[in-house]
C-alpha cells in the first residue's frame, strides 16, 4: 500500500447488511444461515494480512434509539425490521469476532458512525493514520489528511482527492451534499428531487449549505420550489448527517490491539455451522485469526454449474444482464487466438458462484450440448453491451476467439494479467500462480484435465465432468483475483490510472492491430535466403581457411577451443560456468586483434537472419489472410515496452542492408501505402525533461542536433566545427550514459583510452549537471524504494538494488537510471497507440496499425488518405505526453516499410 495505517475501523454492521443480500444464501445441514456471516469474515480475514494494522476496532450499531431519535422522532421509522436469517447470524458472527482476538465495539445507545468518528478523531489527535473499511457514503465526511476511506466490496479508495472526484465536493461539504438529497432510507427529509449532481452543483456555486440557503430565491424551475418549500428542514437534515467525534468512550484507539486467537471456540462454532475452509485454517493460527499460510481462503463452498439446458442457459443470461462485474473465459483448442475453435465459454458474477456452457466437446459419448451459434446470439448482446463490465485474464485472447464467431467484445474493464503486471511487472502473471500468491488456492490446471507432453489431449476431448470445474473455477477465481488486485491499484493512484487509462484501453487496440497483420512478399524473401545460403557458406569456408583446419562455426565450444588455446587469443569474459565465453561483445573486442573473430560475428549474424526471418516468415503467412499476424504481449518486459512473437518482429535490424532487405518484404496492399511513424531521440528528449538540464532543454528547444551540440559542449567548440567523429563520440556518450555506461564501456565503444573516456564524460557532466544530479537522485530512489517510475507512474522494480554481490547490484544501479526513460518511452508509444486508434475507429479513415516496432508506428493506409492520415498520426503522437521538450515525429510512406523511413 501506498500508506500504512496503524488504526483500522471496520463498519461490520455495513458490511453485514450488504453481504446479506451480495451473496449466495448458504446454510448449513441443519438450515442454520451462515452466507453473510462467512462473508463479513473472509473480508475482515483480508483486510487484516492486507494491512496488518496495530489496532483494530470491529464496530457494529448496538441497536435502540440514540440522540438522533430524540431529536427527530421520526429518525430511520421507514427502515424495516432486518430478516430473520440476517438477524440469526449476528450473535454468531460477533462470537467468533471476539475469539478471533478482534477488539469487537457495540457501544449502547449509539451508533457505529459515531464511534467511528470519535476513535478517528481521536486517532489522528495521536499521530496515526486510520483507515476505514465501510460500504456507507455517510463516512465520506471523516476523510482528511489522517484518514481513507476503503469499500471492500468495490475495491473503492476514497482519500481527500479521491471524495472529490467521487461526489463533486470535498470532505468537509459530504455532510451539506448529504442534506440536501436527503436520506430515505434513515427518513432523513432533503430537498424533493435534488441528486447527486445538484447538490454538487449548488455547493460549488454557493460554497456550503448556508450559501444554498441564502441564494435560494434566485434558483430558478421547479428544483428551486422545492428547495424553498424544504429550507426549514435543511439545517435539521444536516444536523441528523453530522457524524459526532465526541462520544465518551471506555476506550480510546490504542486500546484496539488484537489479541490471540481463541481456538477452541473458534473450532467449535466452524464445526457447529460447517465452515469446512474456516476451520482448515486454524491450524497454525496467529494473532488475529491469521494463519501463516492459505490466508486468501474465501470460505465459501463453490458453486459451479454445467449448463446444458436452454433454461438453465437462460437463468445464467438473467444473471449477466444484471451483475455488476463479469468474468468470463474461453475454453478452445488452441493457443493461437485467431486460429482456435471455442469449445465452451465460462462466467462468474461472485465468488463461488460460476458456469461453465460447454458447446463443442465431441469425445465419445459426449452429453448433448447446446447448439454453439444458438448459445452465441443469445449472449452476444450482453458481450457486446458497453455498459456491462467485464474482467478476465488474459481478455486480449478471448477478445480474439469471440471476433472469429460474431461477437465484438465490448466493456472490457479489467484483466487481471494486466492488473498483476501493473502492480510488478518482475513477479509471475499466470492464473495458477497469481491464485496461489493471492488467494491462496491451488487450482485445477490444464494438464490435470488434459495431460502433458504426446498424451496431451485437445480440450474438446476432456469429459464435462472434468472440463466444467476447470472452466468454471478459471472464471471464478479472476473474479475474486480483481477483488484482491483492484484496491491493490487503487492504493496507488498513479498505478491506477496508469492501469485504467493505457494498459486497459490498450487491449483492444493490439487485438485489432493483431487481427490487421501485415503482407509480405514471399518471393523476395526466398530469394534474399537463397542469398544468404551462398554467403553463409562462403563464410564457413573462408573462416575454416583462416583458421587452418574445419571446425564447427555454430559451436560455441569449439569456437572458444580455436580461438583461446590454439591461437592464444586473449579471454575477455568467461561463461557463469566458468567456461571461456564466446558472446558477441567478446567477439567484437577480438576483431580487433584478428580476423577469425569478425568472421564468426557476421556468419552468426547472417544465419540469424535466414533462420529467424528470411526462412520463417513465408512459413507463417496466413493462408485465409494471405498475411503474418504477430502477437503482442503487454506483460513481459520489465520496463513496460510491448514485445512481439510467432514471429518477434521487433529486432529486425535496421542499420544493415541485410536488416532493410527484410523490411522491404514488407509490403502495401495494392491501393494502399505503408506510412511509418518514429518518435526522434524520445529518450534523450525524456532525459532532458526528467533531469531538468537547463542546456538540455535549450538544446532542443532550439531544435538542434543534440549530439552535435553535446559535441560542442564538452570540447568548447562551435556546433559547426564540429567533426564527424566528434559527434559521433558524442552519440555514443548521449546514448551511453542513459544506458548507465561507464567510461570503461565508453572507452570500448569509442575504441579509446579509458582515460580518455573518463575526461569525456566529467566534461559532459560539468556541461550538464542536471543530467548528474537526476542520476543520483534516481539510484538513491531505486535504493530506497526498490523500484523507479516513469513520468506517468509505471513502477520499475529492481530486485537486485540492494544485493550483496557488488556486479549485480551495480547493473541494477545502471537499470534503474535507463528504467524511466525506455519505461516513459513505452508509456508515450502506448498513449499514441490509443490516440491513432480512437481516430481511425472514430472517423472510419481508410487507415489500420499494422506493426509497433520500439518507438515506431507503422500503418497501412488508403493511397487517397494519406496526408490525412500523417497529420492525424503526427498530432496524435506528438500529443501523447507534455514535457519540458518538443516531442518530434518523423514520418515517412512507402511501397514497403524500407522505403518508408
Amino acid at each position: 500500500m501506498s500508506q500504512e495505517y496503524p488504526l483500522l475501523l471496520v463498519d461490520a454492521s455495513g458490511y453485514l447488511f450488504r453481504a446479506y443480500h451480495a451473496l449466495p444464501k448458504l446454510t448449513n445441514s441443519r438450515g442454520e444461515p451462515t452466507g453473510a456471516l462467512v462473508g463479513v469474515l473472509n473480508m475482515l480475514r483480508k483486510l487484516i494480512e492486507d494491512q496488518r494494522p496495530d489496532y483494530i476496532g470491529v464496530v457494529f450499531d448496538a441497536g435502540g434509539r440514540g440522540f438522533r431519535h430524540e431529536r427527530y422522532p421520526d429518525y430511520k421509522a421507514n427502515r424495516p425490521a432486518p430478516p430473520e436469517d440476517l438477524r440469526a447470524q449476528i450473535e454468531p458472527l460477533q462470537t467468533i469476532i471476539r475469539a478471533l482476538g478482534l477488539p469487537l465495539l457495540v457501544v449502547p445507545g449509539v451508533e457505529a458512525d459515531d464511534v467511528i468518528g470519535t476513535l478517528s478523531t481521536q486517532a489522528a489527535a495521536l499521530g496515526l493514520p486510520t483507515l476505514i473499511s465501510t460500504g456507507d457514503k455517510d463516512l465520506a465526511q471523516l476523510v482528511d489528511e489522517h484518514v481513507t476511506l476503503v469499500n471492500t466490496m468495490t475495491g473503492t479508495w476514497l482519500d481527500p482527492a479521491g471524495v472529490r472526484e467521487k461526489f463533486g465536493v470535498p470532505p468537509e461539504r459530504i455532510v451539506d451534499y448529504l442534506a440536501l438529497m436527503g436520506d430515505s432510507v434513515d427518513n432523513i427529509p432533503g430537498v424533493p428531487g435534488c441528486g447527486p449532481k445538484t447538490a454538487a452543483k449548488w455547493l460549488t456555486d454557493y460554497g456550503d449549505l448556508d450559501g444554498v440557503i441564502a441564494q435560494a430565491a434566485s434558483i430558478k424551475g421547479k428544483i428551486g420550489e422545492s428547495l424553498r418549500t424544504a429550507l426549514d428542514q435543511l439545517p435539521l437534515a444536516r444536523e441528523l448527517l453530522t457524524i459526532k467525534r465526541d462520544v465518551a468512550l471506555d476506550f480510546g484507539p490504542t486500546d484496539l490491539r488484537p489479541t490471540p486467537p481463541d481456538i477452541a471456540t473458534l473450532r467449535a462454532w466452524y464445526e457447529r455451522l460447517e465452515l469446512r475452509r474456516l476451520l482448515a485454517t486454524l491450524d497454525g493460527m496467529g494473532v488475529a485469526g491469521a494463519p501463516p499460510t492459505q490466508r486468501h481462503q474465501t470460505g465459501h463452498e463453490p458453486q459451479y454449474e454445467l449448463v446444458l439446458t436452454e433454461s438453465a442457459l437462460e437463468a445464467w443470461l438473467a444473471r449477466l444482464r444484471t451483475a455488476e462485474l463479469i468474468a468470463l473465459d474461453t475454453e478452445t483448442t488452441a493457443l493461437d487466438a485467431r486460429r482456435a475453435e471455442l469449445v465452451g465459454i465460462s462466467f462468474a458474477v461472485a465468488p463461488g458462484q460460476a458456469a461453465y456452457v460447454p458447446l463443442a466437446h465431441t469425445y465419445p459419448g459426449a452429453p448433448q450440448q447446446l447448439d454453439r451459434d444458438l448459445v452465441l446470439a443469445r449472449l452476444k448482446p450482453v458481450l457486446e453491451d458497453p455498459d456491462r463490465p467485464k474482467v478476465g485474464q488474459n481478455l486480449k485472447y478471448d477478445l480474439t476467439v469471440l471476433a472469429r464467431y460474431g461477437i465484438e467484445l465490448h466493456g472490457i474493464a479489467h484483466d487481471t494479467l494486466i492488473a498483476s503486471y501493473v502492480l510488478d511487472s518482475t513477479a509471475r502473471h499466470d492464473l495458477d500462480s497469481l491464485a496461489k500468491r493471492f488467494l491462496g488456492h491451488d487450482t485445477i490446471r490444464f494438464k490435470d484435465v488434459a495431460g502433458t507432453g504426446s498424451k496431451q489431449i485437445r480440450f474438446d476431448q476432456v469429459p464435462l465432468e472434468q472440463a466444467g470445474p476447470y472452466a468454471a473455477e478459471d472464471a471464478e477465481v479472476t473474479l475474486r483475483l480483481h477483488q484482491v488486485l483492484q484496491p491493490r491499484l487503487t492504493a496507488v493512484p498513479k498505478l491506477e490510472r496508469l492501469y485504467r487509462e493505457i494498459e486497459m484501453p490498450l487491449v483492444p487496440v493490439l487485438a485489432r492491430l493483431e487481427r490487421a497483420g501485415v503482407l509480405i512478399d514471399a518471393e523476395q524473401l526466398e530469394s534474399q535466403s537463397a542469398e544468404l545460403a551462398r554467403r553463409i557458406l562462403e563464410l564457413e569456408e573462408t573462416a575454416q581457411r583462416v583458421a587452418g583446419r574445419r571446425f564447427n562455426l555454430g559451436s560455441p565450444k569449439q569456437i572458444a577451443a580455436l580461438l583461446f588455446e590454439e591461437l592464444g587469443l586473449p579471454v575477455v569474459a568467461k561463461t557463469p560456468k566458468g567456461a571461456p565465453s564466446t558472446s558477441e561483445e567478446v567477439l567484437e573486442q577480438l576483431a580487433q586483434v584478428h580476423e577469425l573473430p569478425r568472421i564468426i560475428l557476421e556468419h552468426r549474424l547472417l544465419s540469424k537472419l535466414k533462420s529467424t526471418y528470411t526462412d520463417k516468415l513465408p512459413r507463417l503467412i496466413d493462408p485465409a489472410t494471405g498475411r503474418i499476424h504477430t502477437s503482442y504481449h503487454q506483460t513481459v518486459t520489465a520496463t513496460g515496452r510491448l514485445s512481439s512473437s510467432d514471429p518477434n518482429l521487433q529486432n529486425i535490424p535496421i542499420r544493415t542492408e541485410e536488416g532493410r532487405r527484410i523490411r522491404r518484404a514488407f509490403i502495401a496492399a495494392p491501393g494502399h501505402r505503408l506510412l511509418a511513424a518514429d518518435y526522434s531521440q524520445i529518450e534523450l528528449r525524456i532525459m532532458a525533461h526528467l533531469s531538468g538540464d537547463a542546456r538540455l532543454l535549450a538544446a532542443f528547444a532550439a531544435g538542434l542536433d543534440i549530439h552535435r551540440a553535446t559535441a560542442a559542449e564538452i570540447l568548447g567548440l562551435a556546433p559547426e566545427a564540429v567533426t564527424s567523429e566528434q559527434r559521433r563520440s558524442a552519440k555514443a556518450i548521449n546514448f551511453g550514459l542513459i544506458y548507465g555506461m561507464s567510461a570503461f564501456g565508453l572507452a570500448h565503444q569509442l575504441g579509446i583510452e579509458r582515460a580518455a573516456a573518463q575526461a569525456y564524460v566529467e566534461r559532459y557532466f560539468e556541461r550538464y549537471p542536471g543530467v548528474r544530479e537526476f542520476m543520483e537522485r534516481i539510484r538513491h530512489q531505486a535504493r530506497e524504494c526498490g523500484y523507479v517510475e516513469t513520468l506517468f507512474g509505471r513502477r520499475l522494480h529492481l530486485p537486485e538494488i540492494g544485493h550483496s554481490n557488488q556486479t549485480r547490484r551495480a547493473a541494477a544501479e545502471r537499470t534503474a537510471i535507463n528504467a524511466p526513460m525506455q519505461g516513459t518511452a513505452a508509456d508515450i508509444i502506448k498513449r499514441a497507440m490509443i490516440a491513432v486508434d480512437v481516430w481511425i475507429e472514430t472517423t472510419g479513415a481508410p487507415a489500420r496499425l499494422i506493426l509497433q516496432v520500439h518507438d515506431e508506428l507503422v500503418l497501412e493506409v488508403a493511397e487517397t488518405a494519406l496526408e490525412e492520415t500523417r497529420e492525424a498520426v503526427r498530432a496524435a503522437m506528438e500529443g501523447a505526453a507534455e514535457l519540458a521538450v518538443p516531442l518530434v515525429v518523423e514520418i515517412g510512406s512507402g511501397a514497403n516499410w524500407d522505403d518508408a523511413h
